[in-house]
């Protein structure tokens, strides 16, 4: 059961555990609220990842990722895009004020090459709408600074909770907004 304590909450655990997953159901189930955010899915060629593309909730896309950029940013094989990834950012994570959540998909890697999302994050968890995002099980940096701060509360998505928590996450959203 997910703690109703905190305002933001963040989704942790090893990649391929179903943390993209949690927050896309998480969606679905809240989708008659005002949401603000983004997703990050693979990109795939002949049944090979060949990079990650982000999602916003709105419906925008941007290539984060792909093993043919000739970018000079990198994360293992993958050539990170921060200048395509900018205007999702500018667009889902500038004024919140009006929505009701925030759902975010991930701090990792390659999103902290974009200094629009690193200067993001930290004002949306210091605002008023509640959060739920996804972070790195490991790194530096802003995934750690995420992690550390006292009004979170962190959750690691397992495969023995990863199918219960959208309907426990969409709950503590509930219980958020309430007491709003």
């Amino acid at each position: 059961m997910v703690s109703v304590t905190g305002k933001n909450l963040l989704l942790t655990g090893p990649p391929g555990c179903g943390k993209t997953t949690v927050v896309r159901r998480l969606a679905e189930r809240l989708r008659d609220l005002r949401l603000r955010g983004f997703y990050t899915e693979e990109l795939r060629e002949r049944g090979q990842r060949v990079g990650f593309e982000a999602m916003s909730l709105s419906g925008r896309k941007a290539i984060l990722a792909h093993v043919q950029s000739r970018s000079r940013c990198r994360v293992g094989r993958y050539g990170v895009e921060p200048d395509q990834l900018e205007p999702l950012v500018e667009e889902e994570l500038a004024g919140t004020g009006t929505a009701d959540v925030c759902l975010i998909d991930e701090v990792g890697k390659m999103e902290l090459f974009c200094p629009a999302f690193v200067e993001a994050v930290p004002k949306l968890l210091d605002g008023a709408v509640p959060v739920v995002l996804t972070v790195a099980q490991k790194g530096q940096g802003l995934i750690a600074q995420v992690k550390a701060r006292a009004d979170v509360r962190l959750v690691t998505v397992t495969e023995a909770n990863r199918d219960g928590l959208p309907e426990e996450l969409e709950r503590w959203v509930w219980d958020r907004l309430r007491s709003r």
